[in-house]
């Protein structure tokens, strides 16, 4: 009997010894010089230059931030869109950092462009200043 109960704890301990190993290994393992922050989209709206992206920045407060067509198309590769389909998903913006330094930003936008999350400025509003020398996305909060 007393042969029985040392080697079941025995076998807890190597059993338990290796789960240990494990889990060290794992703390070992190098974290991701990356983060993100990202704000749901209250509105979103098309414009020659890019992109003016209406956020909500407290309970009842609204900020914007511009986002300029060319870092879609740039080789840099600052701006991804991606489109989601039909659903609740809803729009987003995540803006990614590395070593606390902007590094990209994704758009999570409805393909639809007739969903209540798009908008379209008007021809006779000139936004152009805003999107000039933009280097990168500052979100208020």
């Amino acid at each position: 009997m007393k042969k029985a109960v040392l080697a079941v704890l025995l076998g807890l301990m190597i059993s338990t010894g290796w789960a240990l190993f494990a889990q060290d290994s794992r703390s070992q393992r190098k974290q991701s010089d990356y983060y993100y922050v990202s704000v749901p989209i209250e509105k979103i709206y098309s414009y020659r230059n890019g992109y003016v992206i209406l956020y909500r920045k407290g309970a009842n407060q609204m900020a914007r931030t511009y986002i300029p067509l060319e870092w879609f198309t740039d080789p840099t590769g600052k701006a991804d869109q991606i489109t989601l389909g039909s659903g609740k998903a809803w729009p987003t913006l995540t803006i990614y950092y590395k070593s606390g330094e902007f590094s990209h930003v994704r758009l999570y936008v409805r393909r639809e462009r007739a969903h209540e999350s798009w908008g379209v400025v008007p021809l006779n509003i000139n936004l152009d200043e805003y999107f000039e020398g933009i280097e990168d996305v500052r979100l208020e909060f």
